[in-house]
């Protein structure tokens, strides 16, 4: 059996470039070797493309592009034949590859940015497509899309910059004490304020505003946050839900990757019958975004068992420990398994 060739695409001009490089040196030392041919390209933070042919534990610490003999300045073909374009000592050369694995988080990667560019190359994509991508960044338009399909959303109201701030003022307070305030268009809860009085509303917006054009005034729920892994297109099949037990604050960037007041449970400590409903809310929700592949929905579960949506990552973390390899290895799916049916959806075994 010919290995297929799966271009990993990692870093990123992103606020979480830290964050992709963890998880695409998972990605890459898990993949089954007697499958798949992993062909590393990581995004420097600079935006600088570079073919990555040295060890993948250089990856995740960052040191990557810091050796220039493990690099090769690239380019993506727009030929529609999934080729890399790489210049060699002035000369440029090709590079084919069977599919792209990006491995990107927040914006310029997941939001679907790269995904438009490798669909006008035709290159076969894993993971969610360019709208999908797109919706499910934008928090204001995937809950009115999730509202419309059913399914319970946080109250909210959405200002761009030349809002004037007595106007945002007057909408927080018709939400209440305590709210949050987010960028509109931003992952790993960067900018995101848990805001209790009015007095600190001003600093709240404008830290917001430094991620992102748009903000979101969105109520605080009662209850705490289960998540929910999802796997596959025309047939789904969903991970084990799990939750997030907070001892104070809010699930911030800091929490989500060290967990120093925070735990993690899965599955969830909560009774079968209800998870039950998370899972179908999730399934829901990923196909009234559009969504494929993969991907993992946060939801929030309140006193009353009430589930309301949160939001949908399309590139979750991708660590052995990270939630949703945990929350499919939960399931019965280990991670290397895990990857191998993610890229199958997409291109199958001869």
């Amino acid at each position: 059996m010919t290995c297929k060739r799966i271009l990993v695409l990692f870093g990123g001009c992103s606020s979480e470039h830290e964050v992709s490089l963890v998880s695409a040196s998972a990605v890459i030392a898990n993949l089954d070797a007697s499958r798949y041919e992993a062909i590393p390209v990581g995004i420097t933070k600079e935006g600088r493309w570079l073919r990555y042919t040295g060890p993948v534990e250089a990856i995740s610490t960052g040191e990557w592009c810091k050796n220039t003999a493990w690099c090769t300045p690239c380019a993506v073909a727009l030929d529609r034949g999934a080729n890399l374009l790489m210049l060699c000592g002035g000369l440029p050369r090709s590079e084919h590859y069977d599919a792209v694995f990006p491995v990107l988080h927040g914006r310029n990667g997941e939001d679907g940015t790269v995904q438009g560019l490798f669909e006008l190359a035709g290159a076969p994509l894993i993971g969610c497509g360019t709208l999908s991508s797109a919706l499910c960044m934008d928090k204001d338009r995937a809950h009115r899309l999730a509202a419309l399909a059913g399914v319970e959303v946080p109250k909210s109201f959405a200002f761009g910059r030349d809002a004037a701030f007595d106007e945002i003022l007057k909408r927080a307070g018709e939400l209440g004490w305590p709210l949050f305030v987010k960028p509109v268009r931003a992952g790993s809860s960067f900018g995101v304020s848990r805001v209790k009085e009015p007095l600190a509303l001003p600093d709240a917006v404008r830290e917001a505003f430094q991620y992102d054009s748009e903000i979101l005034l969105e109520e605080a729920v009662p209850g705490f946050e289960v998540g929910c892994a999802v796997l596959g297109s025309q047939t789904l099949i969903t991970g084990a839900v799990d939750e997030i037990e907070l001892s104070q604050g809010f699930f911030d960037y800091t929490e989500k990757y060290t967990l120093k007041t925070s735990a993690i449970h899965c599955p969830a400590r909560i009774p079968e019958e209800t998870a039950g409903h998370i899972q179908e809310a999730a399934r829901k929700i990923y196909r009234a975004l559009g969504c494929r592949d993969f991907a993992r929905v946060d939801m929030f579960l309140t006193p009353e068992g009430r589930i309301v949506f949160n939001e949908v990552n399309t590139i979750p973390g991708f660590t052995s420990h990270s939630r949703y390899p945990s929350m499919m290895k939960a399931a019965g799916i280990g991670f290397s398994e895990l990857l191998t049916r993610m890229i199958e959806l997409e291109v199958p075994q001869q």
